[in-house]
């Protein structure tokens, strides 16, 4: 066998590996009911000046 095949069959081994998912309980999506609010007294503008602002 040479090396290339080898790194070939290694590669596609590799692949296969990482493909898989493995969930376990821990993994699952919790569901949430509710609403959320968010009192504030800056204006839209205000906001996003201050958005730009973080962002440069």
């Amino acid at each position: 066998m040479s090396m290339g095949a080898y790194d070939e069959v290694e590669h596609e081994r590799r692949e296969r590996k990482h493909s898989e998912v493995d969930m376990s309980n821990d993994d699952r999506r919790t569901e949430y009911h509710g609403s959320v609010e968010h009192d504030s007294d800056e204006s839209t503008e205000e906001l996003l000046d201050q958005f730009k602002e973080i962002n440069s």
